[in-house]
């Protein structure tokens, strides 16, 4: 049961996919971006996966899925470092991200 639920923790760490917004440039930059949209993705995604430790973000899912409720939310929730990577990625390189932390 345990090797199941890591399993599944580790699988479901990595498939983020972060809303950007690929039409509004609203003044904000002097072209559109999006062109490389699909790129920028798969470099940040590969970049994040490589700084990211996964036994690690699925015992964060472990926790804040399983042992928080169970403990009454008492603890503090982990954060994932993973998303937050890629979303930090795909701005710097000049996408709008909608989601995220």
């Amino acid at each position: 049961m345990l090797k199941k639920l890591l399993a599944m923790c580790m699988i479901t760490s990595c498939t983020y996919n972060p809303v950007i917004d690929t039409a509004g440039r609203s003044g904000t930059f002097d072209k559109s971006n999006a062109t490389q949209i699909t790129n920028d993705l798969q470099h940040c995604k590969t970049l994040a996966k490589e700084n990211t430790n996964e036994v690690l973000e699925g015992f964060k899912v472990v926790h804040n899925w399983y042992i928080r409720p169970s403990l009454l939310f008492l603890p503090d929730k982990a954060k994932y470092n993973y998303k937050s990577m890629v979303n930090k990625c795909m701005t710097l390189r000049g996408h709008a991200v909608l989601t995220g932390e």
